[in-house]
Parts: structure tokens; sequence; C-alpha cells
């Protein structure tokens, strides 16, 4: 347990006095105590008995008990920071080393002034019979007046959801305890959030309480804390701690009436502040409804609802989508022995019903906050803006924010329709992955309803946009980087001008070829235009504050003989090329094709081999290289498919670095082989078409599978945040473009036997979701090196919102 003491003096480390603190205005905060070793303290002879070292700090056993707690207390001291909000005010402890403890609600939030009658500021009931509630946050008596209230009202179950995701504890003041949460000196009225990231809230609920009790023993029993951060009068207020007990976390005063109260029962659900909540949000609700009987079908009929009761800070934002999710499950309750059979809906009539259903639900809850009401304002405000893109891009995103929520509860609604009979076998998590469309749905709403301006076009364009020539092919074909497969009728190239357009159709139909029929697909998302023979496409200034302009020094881009879009430039080279059939495909650069791209590339070429079976296939976009070549891959194993496969020849064996991953054997990689029918089979025929794709194209150095591992290497290169998630999600998004290569060439067997009658998307949503393909997309990550649950860039949700991410403005069909 211990060392004997000797007779000489025994040294024992501790800190340095308190520093002096210098006032500036600003948060002074820093180490309260100096922790270097040479500060030391003589323990006498005739007091030092002996010492006891732990791992923590020396503990000095004397027959002065005061002088062992000093020791310990200063050592204490040296762990935590003070600062102060202003020079007039005293410096204190802070919480977590940067926080100030602010009284969590003031009497200007209660709107609805309940406060006084309820115990919570905001009260209310849902309009109409059913017994859900909502309110702010409350004191400790303040929630036992509710409870009594509810009570009163004959509630014999009471279900409360604490929806807070903002740690809070609750500090013993006269005869009641009040709620007091961790703020910024920057912004006092704004709770904070994602602290929790290293555990769950109630934890960090915990870490601060054991802060706070030591704090006090620190000065006198005593803390500071603010409750007027309006005006700051006879601010710090002094708060008295003596013991443990006059802290309590937010666990200890919503658990402790199941002591007394049989019929009730709580849950922390919490949800965002802004946006809608993630998937694990909705799967924690379903979970609490799964032990809810009494809300399900089976239960006797003279059952009662249980109550529901919500609260956040101030009983609005996320009390009401809370609320609405209570109310579409009580619809169902409600209507639980209707004869409603959704078999009988078409599409539209379904989607229709589901929208009144939860129309409904808002205007139920619509007393506080009405969603529909918040999202018309905010594309008002959009709207409002005008056509001054580089202010929209800032301001539209409250808009999909919203929009975010709604479309959301309007999913949920749908989940509830389905899974409320069914006890909800799947929660929301699983459901979603076997409808990921809905992730595309939700991807798209991040997309600006306003047009672009005239003038983007006019004084926008930037200078030609020239593709790097690495395989040196414009002196000869007019076009950058143009190739063709081996021994296949595929090709490839930058995006060209009119003149690059007909002189590779003129190489394609001559004597040598004979091509009496082309389909060209022009994969650009981009706005792009042919000015005075120069492709052009519209720019932003690297500078947001700076609008784009052209250089007066060339006259000639202020003015244009001649201006043409892409399909004005193929319906002129159709007068002279009867057999030309021009697609455009819209592609996100460095992106996975979607479903429907897949779809709508298979039935082109279904359709041009049924009219010509020697068609040639041309593909472009901006360089010639990452979306043409995916393309290329595609038309490839499309037409093996047709004509047959060529030999695989046996794997090589490799020993050069990452020889593994080059060759696509990613653990995500190898976890879906082993799902999909001859898997290994699969991904090898996708890597021979790479190969056989690659090989037109060694001076690009550009390869799918080598993409993916360098892309993710260069992650732990970048110098910024910024940099580093940048980069990491490229390397996810050509990570699930090759994935999504090998599920189509799955799909191009299964389905062969019916020649293809079921479309790619379709197939993927009745087949692989229910395979568990979408779940595996949606733990995207290279677990070989990091657990994928770390990012959220891991998440279908997240990860397809970045790709449709427009930096400019537009809306409509590209023509």
């Amino acid at each position: 347990m211990g060392t004997t003491a000797s007779a000489a003096p025994q040294p024992v480390y501790v800190a340095s006095p308190l520093e002096s603190v210098h006032g500036n205005g600003m948060a002074d905060s820093r180490q309260s105590l100096s922790m270097s070793p040479i500060h030391t303290v003589n323990i006498h002879n005739n007091k030092a008995k002996s010492i006891i070292t732990n791992k923590v700090a020396p503990v000095v056993i004397t027959y002065n008990c005061r002088q062992e707690f000093q020791i310990h207390d200063d050592i204490l001291k040296a762990n935590y920071k003070v600062g102060r909000i202003s020079d007039s005010m005293p410096e204190h402890y802070l919480v977590k080393g940067e926080y100030f403890m602010v009284q969590d609600v003031y009497s200007k939030v209660d709107v609805l002034n309940t406060t006084d009658h309820y115990g919570a500021p905001n009260f209310r009931q849902v309009k109409g019979s059913y017994p859900l509630y909502g309110m702010g946050q409350p004191s400790l008596n303040g929630f036992r007046q509710v409870l009594q209230r509810l009570q009163a009202q004959g509630q014999e179950e009471i279900i409360f959801f604490c929806v807070r995701e903002e740690p809070v504890v609750f500090l013993h003041k006269d005869d009641d305890f009040v709620p007091y949460t961790p703020r910024r000196k920057e912004n006092l009225h704004e709770n904070l959030h994602g602290l929790e990231k290293d555990g769950t809230v109630e934890k960090l609920e915990l870490t601060i309480r054991n802060e706070l009790y030591d704090f006090a023993k620190l000065n006198e029993d005593v803390f500071y804390v603010y409750n007027d951060i309006e005006f700051f009068k006879d601010e710090p207020q002094k708060i008295s701690i003596a013991c443990e007990e006059d802290i309590h976390v937010t666990e200890e005063v919503y658990k402790r009436p199941m002591f007394t109260m049989s019929g009730y029962r709580y849950y922390r659900l919490p949800l965002p502040v802004e946006g809608a909540p993630l998937e694990e949000d909705f799967d924690a609700f379903v979970t609490i409804l799964r032990e809810s009987p009494s809300l399900f079908l089976s239960h006797n009929e003279s059952q009662k609802l249980p109550a529901l009761l919500f609260s956040c800070q101030v009983g609005v934002g996320r009390t009401n989508l809370a609320m609405i999710l209570g109310t579409l499950v009580m619809n169902h309750w409600s209507c639980r022995n209707s004869l409603l059979d959704w078999k009988v809906f078409t599409t539209c009539e379904f989607y229709f019903y589901c929208f009144n259903q939860v129309d409904h639900a808002i205007t139920l809850c619509s007393e506080m906050h009405n969603i529909k009401e918040a999202i018309y304002e905010n594309k008002s405000k959009l709207e409002g803006i005008g056509e001054d893109y580089q202010i929209q891009v800032s301001d539209y995103l409250f808009f999909p924010s919203d929009c975010g929520i709604f479309l959301f509860r309007l999913i949920c609604n749908y989940l509830v329709f389905f899974q409320y009979p069914l006890a909800f076998v799947f929660n929301f998590s699983q459901w979603m992955c076997r409808h990921a469309w809905l992730y595309r749905l939700l991807a798209r709403m991040n997309l600006s309803e306003l047009s672009a301006p005239a003038e983007l076009v006019t004084k926008g364009v930037a200078d030609e946009c020239l593709a790097p020539d690495v395989l040196s092919t414009v002196k000869e074909m007019k076009a950058a980087n143009f190739r063709r497969v081996p021994k296949m009728p595929v090709y490839g190239v930058a995006q060209p001008t009119s003149e690059a357009i007909g002189a590779v159709l003129a190489h394609l139909m001559d004597e040598k070829r004979k091509h009496s029929h082309v389909l060209w697909v022009n994969l650009q998302e981009d706005l792009v235009l042919e000015g005075n023979g120069q492709i052009l496409t519209p720019r932003e200034s690297s500078q947001p504050d700076q609008h784009i302009s052209v250089p007066t020094s060339d006259p000639q881009m202020k003015m244009f003989k001649s201006c043409l879009t892409v399909q004005e430039i193929f319906n002129q080279h159709k007068s002279s090329h009867q057999g030309l059939e021009y697609k455009r495909i819209p592609v996100t650069d460095c992106c996975a094709l979607r479903e429907e791209d897949f779809d709508k590339l298979l039935e082109a070429m279904k359709s041009a081999l049924a009219e010509d079976p020697h068609s040639a296939f041309v593909f472009n976009c901006a360089s010639g290289r990452g979306r043409t070549t995916t393309t290329m891959v595609v038309s490839v194993l499309t037409l093996w498919h047709f004509k047959g496969f060529p030999e695989c020849a046996d794997d090589e064996i490799v020993s050069v670095p990452d020889a593994k991953y080059t060759k696509g054997e990613f653990e995500v990689v190898m976890q879906l082989v082993r799902l999909l029918p001859d898997g290994h089979r699969m991904k090898k025929e996708v890597d021979l078409a790479l190969d056989t794709v690659s090989e037109t194209m060694t001076p690009m150095h550009y390869h799918l599978r080598e993409i993916i591992i360098c892309t993710y290497r260069q992650v732990h290169q970048t110098k910024t945040e910024k940099e580093c998630q940048q980069q990491l999600l490229r390397s996810l998004q050509y990570l699930e473009r090759y994935i999504f290569l090998i599920l189509f060439n799955t799909y191009l067997h299964l389905e062969k036997k019916d020649s293809w009658q079921r479309p790619f998307s379709l197939w993927m949503e009745q087949v692989a979701a229910r395979a568990g393909v979408y779940d595996i997309l949606n733990q995207l990550g290279f677990s070989e090196f990091e657990d994928p649950r770390d990012t959220p860039l891991a998440r279908l949700r997240c990860r397809w919102q970045q790709q449709n991410i427009h930096s400019l403005p537009f809306r409509g069909e590209f023509i």
C-alpha cells in the first residue's frame, strides 16, 4: 500500500500558486496552476509518517490531516482552467476548461405563459383528443407539477421523452432544482452540441457534475453561474454546492418518479436542433414503440392510449418534431380497425394519402410552430434574394433544412403505415436501406429552385475550357483524349467542339470502320456552350465577394458571332450523319452512376443494338477521363453480355505495395462479393473490363482500382480538415463507383434471361436492397484502416447529399 518514509525531509511535488490574471476584456482562460516538477514542498520530519503513491497524485499521511488535503487540493486546481466574461467580473473555474454555466430557460421564452399554472414553459396538448403533450425545460418542482396535472386528468400511463442532445444539470436553488447548461463565452444564448462524441450525454452530465462539485470544494462550497445574460446585472451569481446532492443530472430528475408512479416511463431521445434527425434517432423511437404494447393493435380495445410527453429547451423545434411523430403513431392506432387496404392504391394515391396524413399531423401540432409555414417563409426569403447567386449559395440552406424535416416526416409516416401493423419488424435504418431511392430524393433537396441569371452566360463565361490532351489526339482527331477499346466499337473523348464532333463521326463512318449508326452519350452535368468555335463553361470566382468578369483585353469573349448549345451542335451534324443518335445523361464527376443512369445507358444501348448490331458507342465528359472511363466499362460489360465474354486469365501473383488494394480487394468489396451469387466471377469480369478500358489510356495514369487507394492515401497528407474531408469523400465515391459496377454486372447476369425487362433501378430496390446491399453501402469505408462509423460520409444520406451540392443555381433539363 505504501512505503515507509525515511527520517530525512521528503519532497512532494505540487503546483505553483495561482498565476495573476490579466484583464483584457476577453474570456481569460488558462491553467490556474503550473504543473512544473521543480516546485517542491518540504514535509517536516516530526509530521511525516508515510507517503502513499499512485498514478493520480502523492498523498501524504501526516499528523495534520489539513496538510494532506491542502496538498491534494493544490494538485486538483492544476487540472482546471479559470476565466471570466469581462474585466469587471470575478474570475472562476470553467466547465470542461472553457464553458460558463448559464441558466437554461428565462421567462421570455414562455410564450404561452404556462410555467405558473402547469409547471413548464409552453406546455400544451395537440389539437384534438390525443393525449400528446409538449413543453419546454421545467425545473424539478415544475416537472413534478406537470406529472401531477396529467395524473389529475386521468392519465394512468405516461411516457416522457427528453429530446435534448445538449447536457443539462440541475442546481439547488431555494427550494427547487433549476436547470443550467454550459455555454461558450462567444454565444451565451446558444447551447452546446456535439460534445458527446466520446460518450453519451448522460456521461457528459456526470462529468460536469463532478467538476462543479470540485470547483465548489476549491472555493468554500460556492460556484459562479449566470442568470441574466442580457444585461449582466449582478452577475455572476453565487450558488452554494455543499454536497453532490446539490447537483442533479437529467437522469436523476426524470427517472426517480418511476419508483412512485407505476405507469410512468422515461426515455432520452436526443434530436438535432436543426435539420432532420438521423436514422438512429428514429430507430430509438421505434424501439420505444416496440416496448409500448398499449400502442399496438393486439391490445385490449378498452385500453386507453398512453400519454406521450415531449420536452426540449423551449418546447418548440425538437418538441414539435417529436409531437408530430407521436401524432402519426396515434393516427394509425386510431385507424387500427379501418378496412383501408393500401394494395388497392395506385402509387400516386398512396403518396397523396401519406402526404395528407403528415399534413394533418402538422396542423394538429401547429400551436407553437408550423413547419409548412416555416418552409414557405424560407422559400419566400430565398426568392427575395433575386438573382445574386453568390448570396444565394449561403442563404438558400435554410430552405432544404426545413424541407428535409418535412420530407423525413413524410417518410416516417410511410414507415409507420407499413410497419405499424407488423409491430415494426424493421427499424427505420433497415427500412430506409430497403428504400434507398428516398436517400436520392433527400439529396436532391439541396438544389436551389432558382434559375441561373442570364448574365451568368453573357458576362460570367470563363475562358476556354480545355482538357489536357494527354493522349495527343487533337492534331489528328481535333478532339482531346480520343481513344478506342481494343477490338470493340466503344470510344471515349473529352468534350469536343463542333469541328471535333465532325472529325470523330467521319472517322467512325469511313470505309475502314463502316459504322452506319453511332450512339453518342454526353456525360457532362455542367452548363456547356460553344461560342465562336470554342467550348465555354461558366465558372465561379474563388472569392465569393467578387463578381465573375471577362478580361476587357479580349473583346471577342463579349460578342459571340455564334453561340450554340451541345444539343444544337448535334442537331446540325444529324443532317449530314443520318445514323447519329445523341443522348445527354448528366453524371456527377467522381461519383458512382445513379441507378437510373444505368437504366438510361442500358436502354440507349439496347435500342442502338436493336437498330444496328454493329453500332458504335461514343462517351464524353469534360476531360474524357473519369466519367467517360466508367461508362465505357458499362458499355463493354453490356456488349460482352450480348456477344460473349472473353476468357478471364488466372489471377497474377503481384508483389508490390498495396497490391491487394490495387486488385480491388477491399474488405467492403469482398463483403459484397460474398453476398452476390458467383460474386468472385462478377468482380473478376468487372476487373477485366476495367483493365481493358484502362489499356487505352495508360498515359493518363487512370485506373479506377488504383485511384481508390491512391486517393485514400492522400487523406492523411492533407493540411486542413476541409481538404481531409474532401479527399475522404472522393475516395469513398470512387469505391462506391467500383461497387456499383460489380452490382450492375450481377444484374446483367441474373436478368439476362428476361432480356433485362426489369430496370436496374427496380432490381436494386426489389432484389439487391432486400439482400442487404444498401446496408453495406450505408456503412461504406476502409475498415481495414479505420472504423467507418467514425465519419458521417460512410452513410448514404451524407455521401449522396454531397454529390448534389452545386455552386451555381439552375433548374430544368439540359437542352
